[in-house]
C-alpha cells in the first residue's frame, strides 16, 4: 500500500508539503510584523511563539522530505536554495532555543511556553543523535513539579490532567483538522468517515492489562477503530504536541540500558503493565521503540521512529527510497534551486 500510494504526483505528497510551506510563509509575516514592534516583555513571548511553530513546521518537514530550503522571510521574496539536511537540523535547534528563550513560563497546555519548547528541543536532540542533551532536557521535564504522567482517559477525553505539556486546543470555530473523523466509522453515534482503519497487528498488540488499550483502540459494530480522538463528524479533538510520557520515553532511550530502563520501567508501571529487563543494546532499543508505539499510536511518532533507527525497510518490508517523501514533481518545475532526493532520483517508478 506504501509503494503505491508515495509518488511525486500524488495528493498525500503535494497536500502536506502545500500545507506547511502556507502555514510557514504566514508564521514568517506574524514574525516579521512582530519584530517592528516596539521592545516590551510581550513582543518577546510572541516572538518565542512564532518561533516555536517554525521550529514544529520544519520539524515536520525535515523528519519528511531533509533537504530543504530554509525560508524566513514572508512570501514573496527570493527563492532560497535547498540546504542539506544537518543544516536543516540546525535550523529548527535554533528555532527552539529561541523559543525557549523567549516564549512565556507554563500557564496551561494550549499556551506555547519555555517548558513546551524544551519538549520539542529534546525531540530534535534525539533526532539528530545528540543524547545528552536530548535527556536533560527530558529530565528537567519530568522533574518539573506542573508535570506528571495521567491516566489515557484523562488525557484524550479531555479531563484534567497535568501530562499535556503542549496541546492545540483545535476548536471549531479556529480549525478545519478533524481527526477522528478519519478513524470513526457511522456506527460510532457521532459519525465519521472512515479514513483509516487499524491492522489486526494494531488491534492486538496492547496487553490485557495495558490501561490505555481501550483508549487506544476500540471496535464499532465490527469495525476496529483508532480511539484516541473521539468526536467524529460532531467536532473537534486536539492535537497533543508535547506530553511528559514522550519525554521519559526520550530519557530512557538517550541514557541508555543502564541507566534509562528505569524511567522505561516507571512509565509501563504506570500504565499498567510489568517491567521489563533486556539482556543487551540492541534489545533495550526495541523495546523502547515498541513502548513508543504503544504509548504514541496514533499521535504521529512511528514512521519517523523506525526511519531515524534505521529500522523502516526491515520492520515494514519496502524499498528505502519511502524512507523519505519525494520532492512534488510541480514544486521541482517550479523552483530550480530544489533537486529531488538521491533515493528517489535512482527510483522513480
Amino acid at each position: 500500500m506504501v509503494e503505491g500510494a508515495i509518488d511525486p504526483n500524488k495528493s498525500i505528497v503535494t497536500s502536506p508539503w502545500n500545507g506547511y510551506f502556507a502555514g510557514l510563509y504566514q508564521i514568517n509575516t506574524v514574525l516579521d510584523y512582530i519584530e517592528r514592534l516596539p521592545d516590551s516583555e510581550q513582543k518577546n513571548e510572541m516572538l518565542g511563539t512564532g518561533h516555536f511553530f517554525r521550529g514544529l513546521y520544519y520539524y515536520n518537514l525535515v523528519t519528511r522530505w531533509r533537504n530543504l530550503p530554509i525560508i524566513k522571510a514572508p512570501k514573496g521574496g527570493e527563492l532560497e536554495p535547498q540546504q542539506r539536511e544537518e543544516k536543516v537540523w540546525e535550523f529548527v535547534e535554533e528555532e527552539f532555543k529561541a523559543a525557549m528563550t523567549l516564549a512565556a513560563e507554563f500557564t496551561g497546555k494550549n499556551h506555547v511556553s519555555r517548558q513546551a519548547a524544551a519538549g520539542l528541543l529534546a525531540r530534535t536532540y534525539l533526532a539528530m543523535g545528540q543524547k545528552q542533551e536530548a535527556a536533560e532536557l527530558a529530565e528537567s521535564l519530568i522533574n518539573d513539579d506542573r508535570f506528571a504522567l495521567s491516566h489515557f482517559q484523562d488525557i484524550f477525553r479531555g479531563q484534567p490532567n497535568t501530562e499535556e505539556i503542549f496541546s492545540f486546543a483545535n476548536l471549531v470555530q479556529e480549525s478545519s483538522v478533524n481527526l477522528s473523523s478519519y478513524y470513526y466509522t457511522k456506527e460510532s453515534g457521532v459519525g465519521g468517515a472512515y479514513n483509516f482503519c487499524p491492522t489486526e497487528e494494531a488491534m492486538s498488540m496492547y496487553a490485557e492489562g495495558d490501561l490505555r488499550k481501550h483508549i487506544s483502540v476500540a471496535y464499532q459494530g465490527n469495525n476496529p477503530v483508532l480511539n484516541k480522538y473521539c468526536s467524529g463528524d460532531a467536532g473537534r479533538d486536539p492535537i497533543y504536541i508535547v506530553r511528559l510520557a514522550e519525554m521519559y520515553l526520550i530519557s530512557a532511550e538517550c541514557l541508555g540500558p543502564e541507566k534509562g530502563l528505569s524511567r522505561l520501567n516507571e512509565l509501563r508501571s504506570f500504565r499498567g503493565l510489568d517491567t521489563l529487563d533486556p539482556s543487551d543494546e540492541e534489545s533495550f532499543l526495541d523495546a523502547i521503540l515498541e513502548e513508543r508505539r504503544l504509548e504514541l499510536f496514533g499521535e504521529g511518532f512511528r514512521w519517523f521512529d523506525l526511519v531515524r533507527c534505521g529500522k523502516y525497510e526491515s520492520v515494514v518490508g519496502v524499498d528505502e527510497k519511502y524512507s523519505v517523501l519525494p520532492i512534488p514533481a510541480k514544486e521541482l518545475s517550479l523552483n530550480g534551486n530544489l533537486h529531488q532526493h538521491l533515493l528517489w532520483q535512482a527510483k522513480m517508478p
